[in-house]
């Protein structure tokens, strides 16, 4: 049986889809009480590591990506497919559940 290698680099959405790297989640609080893993929220900000094609408009053409590879970006709470390559976290979403792009 074959093995495959997944990575960030071998995997290519489709359409309007959006592979986002999922920042760290806070460790403490504000007033400085540390969190324990099950009482973390899951964080709303990532950075884009790879964009699809676009999506396919009604005459045939694709529709160009707001959002770049290296991007920062805000993004729905419950949105998109979590994944995990290696130790890193992603998640995989349509464009739509893109809110902004943070500076």
């Amino acid at each position: 049986m074959a093995t495959l290698s997944i990575n960030v680099s071998t995997v290519r959405p489709l359409a309007d889809r959006v592979f986002v790297k999922i920042s760290a989640a806070e460790e403490k609080t504000a007033g400085g009480i540390f969190l324990p893993d099950n009482a973390k929220e899951k964080p709303q900000i990532g950075e884009v590591a790879q964009v699809g094609p676009g999506k396919r408009n009604d005459d045939g053409s694709r529709q160009e990506m707001e959002v770049r590879v290296g991007d920062k970006v805000l993004y729905s709470k419950y949105a998109g497919t979590d994944i995990k390559l290696g130790n890193e976290e992603y998640v995989l979403l349509s464009e739509k559940d893109i809110l902004a792009i943070v500076n």
